[in-house]
């Protein structure tokens, strides 16, 4: 009974906006006149998301093959069970902001489960996902939310590789 390295180096978040697409914040440096402060989200309901961090497993530990899991929770806490002995010290949970109207309610739709592939071809789950964010998500007073997100990665027999998936985020005024 071996012992084996899983790597997930990076679950990507995939940015998927359910309203008009976003401006770009960048200004034109030969312009007459040069914008010098950032644009705020404007009444007719531009909404933002932008993905600060992926999620990342970072190495998984497995004894021998069979069936496994390993958790990573928004507070940044993880667990593994079954053939998963541990968790690499740099996994990190992903972290998303949305900026829109100040005040508004908005509503952000995680997937429950994706999948995950390796270049070899093989395949994992991704589930159980979560968030911290509150049962009713509004924009502070400058038109801000950031959250934190994390899951479940499910193991099933010989899984040795880096593997790789999207997450798509849909936000959207409530």
């Amino acid at each position: 009974m071996g012992v084996s390295g899983l790597r997930t180096p990076g679950l990507a978040a995939l940015a998927i906006l359910a309203t008009a697409p976003w401006q770009a914040n960048a200004q034109c440096r030969l312009c007459d006149k040069p914008v010098t402060v950032r644009s705020e989200a404007a009444a007719d309901g531009d909404i933002q998301l932008q993905i600060e961090s992926s999620i990342n497993f970072d190495r998984l530990i497995l004894f021998g093959t069979g069936e496994g899991s390993a958790v990573l929770r928004p507070d940044g806490s993880k667990a593994a069970n079954g053939t998963i002995g541990d968790i690499g010290p740099r996994a990190m949970v992903g972290t998303a902001k949305v900026h829109g109207s100040p005040g508004r309610v908005v509503r952000i739709d995680l997937p429950r489960q994706i999948d995950l592939y390796s270049l070899s071809g093989g395949r994992l789950r991704f589930d159980e996902v979560i968030s911290d964010l509150p049962a009713l998500p509004r924009l502070d007073s400058a038109g801000n939310l950031s959250f934190r997100f994390g899951g479940r990665v499910r193991i099933s027999g010989d899984a040795d590789g880096a593997y790789r998936g999207d997450l798509p985020i849909t936000v959207e005024y409530q």
